[in-house]
């Protein structure tokens, strides 16, 4: 899909029926014919215009025939049945001395911004243009970051009152975003190492201040990236002890019964065999049977009981023991 627009005097962007010099062309999702008419009207390469429509596309920025470059990673949220799923796609702009053009996969929500006018560009200046898209793009993966962080406490609070393996899975995917996202942060910021050494951003103080105020909001990204990485994984790991716990404390159950269980069996084997057995021509010898039964049986319980509690009691008065530091000489 091709869209034409163009800054009029108050900065407002209005919609052009056709392509025109100065104007902003906007490529989602276009077709070979589409690019084709793009690359006739505007004289940029073909391989620029193609460029973001792979999704394994590497962040990169380049020159090419009177023609600037700059490919970047940004921030999509997909709606599932499941929920939020949040990755990231390569957006293009591509100016030279006649327009500006942004290339991508699906609509992006910073462009968005620039069509509906709530943020306001000047199609003229293309600089300002690119600077502006890449501070809005920080500021959604920021706002993107703090999203993540919310739905991974709200999944923690549902794992504190049941272990399900959906929750599990929710904080998996959860995980897997911010590698996205960590990767992602890390390929813009070499692009933005690159772009500080072009002379028009340079020589404009304008320019620059916006350039290190989108570098400095990029890496405050990846900061915390970096740390609901770490804390997410440190998360996974804690509920994977607890499971892990859980199911010893069944297997050590189901130990403890088919101890208990096998006295009576063993009792009832020895007497049911085919020989001379004690008590076997007394008329309540079957009951002293019982009762010895049950006598080994419940004295094979209560220490089995008492060594398990004593374990664990030992277990808290350690886990409980203050730890000293040592003090340094003053």
């Amino acid at each position: 899909m091709i869209k034409f627009f163009k800054s009029a005097g108050n900065h407002a962007t209005e919609r052009l029926p056709e392509y025109e010099k100065g104007c902003w062309v906007d490529l989602v999702n276009p077709t070979d014919d589409e690019v084709d008419d793009i690359c006739a009207l505007t004289g940029i390469p073909e391989e620029m215009l193609k460029a973001a429509l792979d999704e394994e596309e590497t962040a990169r920025c380049e020159r090419d025939d009177g023609a600037f470059m700059c490919l970047i990673d940004t921030p999509t949220i997909t709606d599932t049945d499941d929920g939020d799923s949040y990755g990231t796609l390569p957006v293009s702009i591509i100016y030279n001395h006649d327009c500006i053009v942004t290339v991508s996969l699906r609509g992006n929500p910073v462009l968005g911004d620039f069509v509906s006018n709530r943020v306001a560009i000047d199609t003229e200046k293309h600089v300002l243009f690119l600077l502006t898209f890449l501070m809005g793009n920080a500021k959604r993966f920021l706002s993107g970051l703090r999203q993540i962080d919310k739905k991974s406490l709200r999944v923690q609070a549902e794992l504190h009152r049941s272990m399900k393996n959906k929750e599990l899975i929710q904080l998996l995917e959860l995980e897997n975003s911010l590698v996205y996202f960590s990767t992602s942060l890390s390929a813009n910021i070499g692009v933005y190492n690159k772009m500080g050494r072009l002379s028009a951003i340079t020589q404009n103080e304008e320019y620059q201040d916006l350039y290190d105020d989108v570098v400095v909001e990029t890496r405050q990204a990846v900061e915390m990236c970096n740390i609901y990485r770490d804390i997410l994984s440190g998360t996974m790991d804690a509920y994977a002890s607890v499971i892990s716990n859980n199911v010893n404390t069944v297997m050590k159950l189901l130990a403890v019964i088919t101890l208990i269980i096998s006295i009576p069996t063993l009792i009832a084997s020895l007497w049911g065999m085919n020989v001379s057995v004690p008590f076997e021509g007394l008329s309540w010898g079957f009951w002293v049977i019982i009762g010895i039964c049950i006598v080994v049986t419940g004295v094979l319980a209560f220490f089995v009981i008492r060594s398990t509690n004593s374990i664990k009691i030992k277990n808290k008065i350690k886990s409980s023991r203050p730890r000293h530091r040592r003090r340094g000489k003053d």
